[in-house]
């Protein structure tokens, strides 16, 4: 079977990391992974799958593709068992033989010019960190309609954004792995993104968000009511504590942000899909 013809190199190898799981929908993923790689201007050198635990007949039959070469030069990581999102994120980072790693999700549609800017961008800058706006869509909201989510684009407005939230879109980034694995890598947090990039910027790495929507962002009926609850409320509260010892977050702050997730996380999952429009979004 012959591969399919490369894209024009960029300016550093770089590969993209996706991880799978059973909860994934087989048609969706094999959208999102030819989205990240057969449709990008920009081809990745290598697209890693860390596979969370096992998988559904036809959701193998899609690995075994990727497997074949046929979206390209691939990195299957299977996992015995389910271990979570924190867990196979890190596992592929320590295996990922390239330095610069764009995160990618199953269900999510990158842009055909998503690396084609982003690269050059994070390379020409000397960053390590490199997001971009997303745009939500779900299956009655087409591609393209639906309300976008930005954040702050310059490294110093990151900075004062860090102690209220996530500065960065996680489906969008790019990074540097040995930046990324020198701060600790993924750890067990619902917000694992959230801790990383924390952590990679208090350890001296430069960061950025373009402003362009590089990636269509799937929202299920089902994610704000996953954003809520107690176990996500308790994830805030880590979060808060370990910001505090950090230095990141203040005590006005912190009764401040302690406030609004408490009342963000236990509201219902309507509300809080109007929250998020409000407290975040307008903010960003």
């Amino acid at each position: 079977m012959s591969l399919p013809a490369p894209a024009p190199s960029g300016p550093e190898p770089f590969a993209v990391l996706m991880p799978l799981w059973a909860g994934d929908r087989a048609d969706r993923f094999r959208a999102a992974a030819a989205s990240a790689t057969l449709e990008q201007t920009l081809r990745p050198d290598l697209l890693v799958l860390t596979v969370d635990g096992p998988l559904g007949d036809d959701l193998e039959a899609e690995v075994r593709r990727i497997e074949d070469g046929e979206l390209g030069p691939a990195l299957v990581l299977r996992h015995a068992r389910h271990q979570g999102l924190a867990a196979v994120l890190q596992d592929a980072l320590e295996q990922t033989p390239h330095e610069v790693i764009a995160r990618a999700d199953a269900d999510d549609l990158c842009r055909p010019e998503r690396f084609a800017r982003q690269l050059p961008a994070f390379v020409e800058g000397g960053l390590d960190l490199l997001g971009s706006a997303m745009q939500e869509f779900s299956d009655e909201v087409p591609a393209g309609t639906g309300p976008t989510r930005r954040r702050p684009c310059t490294h110093k407005e990151i900075l004062a954004y860090l102690p209220r939230h996530c500065p960065l879109n996680h489906p969008t980034v790019v990074m540097r792995r040995e930046t990324a694995l020198a701060a600790g890598g993924y750890r067990e947090l619902p917000t694992e993104d959230y801790w990383l990039w924390e952590r990679m910027i208090l350890a001296g790495a430069r960061c950025g968000n373009l402003p362009d929507v590089l990636v269509d962002y799937r929202v299920d009926p089902q994610l704000f009511a996953r954003r809520g609850g107690w176990r996500m409320l308790a994830a805030d509260l880590r979060m808060q504590r370990i910001m505090v010892a950090d230095h990141v977050v203040g005590p006005a702050a912190l009764v401040r942000n302690l406030i609004e997730r408490t009342a963000y996380r236990l509201m219902p999952g309507a509300v809080r899909r109007i929250a998020y429009r409000l407290l975040v979004e307008r903010r960003s």
